[in-house]
């Protein structure tokens, strides 16, 4: 398995691709991760096309173990941000 492409790598492939400079294109990335980061955290979600769906869903309270000790706790109801993979993407890895 290769390396995560790094922010940095990711703004020159997007300045490359809009044929801009990497500071337009470093602002439109973080303009777009603030963008999902507050839709996702007020409780919504934001579908990227092509790619997925982001979000948040809400866990119950629930019984856990603590793997060093073996200790069981309650664990209080928490939020989990999660990713539903798109088909295109999926079809596009698998082809």
């Amino acid at each position: 398995m290769s390396k995560p492409m790094t922010k940095t790598q990711l703004v020159a492939a997007l300045a490359d691709d809009m044929g801009s400079d990497k500071k337009t294109a470093s602002a439109a990335l973080d303009a777009l991760i603030g963008i999902i980061t507050r839709e996702v955290s007020g409780g919504g979600a934001v579908t990227l096309p092509g790619v997925g769906k982001i979000y948040c869903r809400e866990r119950p309270e629930r019984m856990v173990r603590n793997p060093a000790t073996g200790e069981q706790f309650k664990k209080d109801a928490d939020k989990v941000v999660k990713m539903t993979i798109a088909k295109a993407l999926k079809d596009s890895v698998n082809s």
